[in-house]
C-alpha cells in the first residue's frame, strides 16, 4: 500500500491540471529523481504533448468563461486521466491493485474537478478579470508544489491534498448561489445569441 498516498494525491492534482501531473512525474521519473513513475510517462513524446497541452491549458484557464468552457470539455478528461497515472503508478510499484488505484485516483480527480470547475462559476459572476490569473496562477502553483513534495513526502502530501479537498467542498457548498448566477447569466447569453442570429436572418431564411 506504500504507493496508495501518491496514488490519491495524483488523483486530486489531476482534477485541478491533469497535464501538468503527467509532464511533472514524466519529468522526475525520466531524471531518475524517483523510481515510482513508469517508463510510459517518460517517454518524449508523452512529455511534449503534455508540455504543450499544459501550455494551452495555462492560456485557457486564466481567460473569464474560456476557463469554464476549457473545463466543460475536461469534465471526462481529467478523471480519466487521474485514474489512467493511478494505475500506472500502482503498476509500477505493484504494492496496490491497478484496479483499486483506478478507483481512487478517479474518484479524486473528479472531486478535485468539480471543486475546480464550480469555483471558477463563481469567480465568473465577478466584474473583474484579475480573480481568475489569480486563482489559475495559485492552482498550477499548488499542483506543481504538492506533486514535488510527494516524491519526498507521499504521506504528507496526501494529507494536505485531503485537507485541500474537503476545504474546497467547502468552499464550492458556500459559494452555490454564484454559481446558479453564473449558469443563469451563460443560458441568458445563449438565448440573446439565438434571438440575434434570428434576427439576422433574411426573410424566408
Amino acid at each position: 500500500m506504500s504507493v496508495l498516498p501518491l496514488v490519491f494525491t495524483s488523483g486530486w492534482a489531476s482534477g485541478v491540471n491533469a497535464y501538468a501531473v503527467v509532464l511533472l512525474l514524466g519529468i522526475f521519473g525520466a531524471t531518475g529523481l524517483t523510481d515510482e513513475v513508469p517508463e510510459s510517462l517518460q517517454r518524449p513524446e508523452v512529455l511534449i504533448a503534455a508540455g504543450v497541452l499544459f501550455a494551452c491549458e495555462a492560456v485557457a484557464d486564466k481567460i473569464p468563461y474560456v476557463d469554464s468552457v476549457w473545463d466543460s470539455v475536461h469534465t471526462v478528461i481529467r478523471p480519466v486521466s487521474g485514474a489512467v497515472v493511478a494505475a500506472l503508478l500502482a503498476g509500477q510499484s505493484g504494492s496496490l491493485s491497478e484496479l483499486a488505484a483506478g478507483a481512487i485516483g478517479g474518484s479524486s480527480a473528479l472531486a478535485s474537478h468539480v471543486v475546480k470547475a464550480g469555483t471558477r462559476m463563481a469567480v465568473n459572476t465577478s466584474p473583474e478579470p484579475f480573480s481568475n490569473f489569480v486563482l489559475s496562477t495559485a492552482e498550477d502553483l499548488g499542483v506543481a508544489g504538492i506533486i514535488t513534495f510527494a516524491m519526498f513526502n507521499p504521506q504528507a502530501a496526501a494529507i494536505i491534498a485531503g485537507v485541500l479537498l474537503v476545504t474546497g467542498l467547502v468552499v464550492l457548498y458556500f459559494l452555490v448561489s454564484r454559481i446558479r448566477r453564473f449558469l443563469r447569466r451563460r443560458a441568458q447569453r445563449r438565448e440573446e445569441r439565438r434571438l440575434a442570429e434570428r434576427v439576422g436572418r433574411p426573410p424566408g431564411g
